[in-house]
């Protein structure tokens, strides 16, 4: 048993700051893959348009 009382907050707050980290990456990674993948059709979708001699979206 830790009898040092910072060492023991440490060691009480760390599992939460490494959930919280991983969880914001997480969450992170999910909205950038979100955004290109956005971008992406918005891309494929004005090609399309193109070759059709529709004007491309907005």
């Amino acid at each position: 048993m830790i009898e040092n009382f910072w060492a023991n907050a440490a060691y009480s707050v760390t599992p939460t700051i490494l959930v919280g980290l991983v969880f914001w990456l997480i969450m992170r990674s999910i909205l950038r893959a979100d955004r290109s993948e956005r971008t992406v059709y918005k891309k494929l979708e004005d090609e399309e348009r193109a070759k059709r001699g529709l004007p491309p979206t907005e």
